[in-house]
């Protein structure tokens, strides 16, 4: 059975071109108020620019 934890699944969005490229999970405990920003590869923009955090994924 899975655990049920402080991760919770989050989708991170080019802040460039605004395609959804990458599904992550982050700890809500530690990371309260901050959103998660992270410099990732886009295929759309093809280099690597600064993804940021969207709304929960279920």
């Amino acid at each position: 059975m899975a655990k049920k934890g402080a991760r919770e699944i989050v989708g991170m969005v080019c802040s460039v071109c605004k395609s959804q490229n990458y599904v992550t999970t982050r700890n809500k405990v530690n990371m309260e108020n901050v959103k998660l920003q992270i410099q990732k590869y886009c295929k759309k923009c093809r280099k690597n620019t600064e993804h940021k955090e969207t709304a929960k994924l279920k």
